[in-house]
């Protein structure tokens, strides 16, 4: 069994997901061309890497992130963008908004870690308006599109025990599809995101790896014979171009729907 996957270091998660999860986001946004002006809720917004794309494109009327981890929302609270959000300590499952009070509420790379993601979906349709906006992002954990499965891949074979989120299997397509459906949710579309990113060498992306304390924890548990060839066996999976750079992709699956209108007084 796995330790929790905690996150309490807004810096090294900017670095190994923080990137990620914008060029995910962007694509995400890309998908959704959601209206300007709106109330947005992030769900699980950690160091604000999603949020503050929310406040870059949207426009938003209001904008609010709750999280669990108080030192992820103080790296948020650093971003300029995000000064005038509200950004609180809290848990998916139980949200600290009442009824119908944003337009729309996203969970980004979250729901693989709640708990119970049917109860965390049912939280975000209590807060949403009728009308309103209900959606989500997550890396195909299952299918290998996690940004770091290569890492874990590696780990794996070499008899190191991986930090995994508690709830993988929630990233599957037709998961998120059921979820979404199951919570009365209408108009429920899925979209798969393919993102690419570029580290400088393999040194860069070594230390992104080893940086974040969950994977940094593990690989310093291993003997420096292990440790050297998990290198060599990355670097021959993810082979550099004549620069030395390092450029592979990423998908998710993502799902949105929108929280039924009541029906007309008769």
């Amino acid at each position: 069994m796995t330790d929790p996957i905690r996150f309490n270091d807004g810096a090294s998660y900017e670095r190994y997901m923080g990137v990620w999860s914008q060029l995910a986001g962007a694509a995400f946004l890309d998908w959704l061309a959601p209206a300007s002006g709106r109330r947005w809720l992030d769900v699980g917004c950690g160091n604000g890497a999603f949020t503050e794309l929310l406040a870059w494109r949207c426009a938003p009327s209001a904008l609010h992130g709750i999280d669990p981890s108080a030192a992820q929302l103080a790296f948020a609270r650093t971003r300029a963008t995000l000064r005038d959000a509200e950004l609180c300590e809290g848990d998916a499952m139980t949200l600290p908004y009442p009824d119908d009070h944003v337009d729309a509420a996203v969970m980004p790379l979250v729901i693989f870690f709640v708990p119970e993601p049917a109860l965390g979906v049912a939280e975000m349709v209590r807060v949403v308006r009728a009308g309103g906006l209900v959606a989500a992002y997550a890396w195909d954990m299952h299918g290998g599109g996690f940004p770091y499965h290569a890492v874990q891949r590696e780990m794996r074979e070499l008899g190191a025990v991986v930090p995994a989120p508690p709830r993988p299997e929630a990233s599957r397509r037709e998961v998120m599809e059921a979820l979404w459906r199951d919570a009365g949710l209408i108009d429920v579309e899925c979209h798969q995101l393919t993102v690419q990113r570029t580290f400088a060498s393999f040194d860069e992306y070594w230390a992104t790896i080893v940086g974040w304390d969950a994977v940094g924890r593990t690989i310093a548990t291993m003997s420096p014979a292990a440790s050297a060839q998990l290198q060599d066996r990355l670097r021959a999976s993810l082979p550099a171009d004549d620069h030395g750079r390092i450029t592979y992709s990423a998908r998710a699956n993502a799902v949105q729907g929108r929280v039924p209108e009541p029906p007309a007084p008769r």
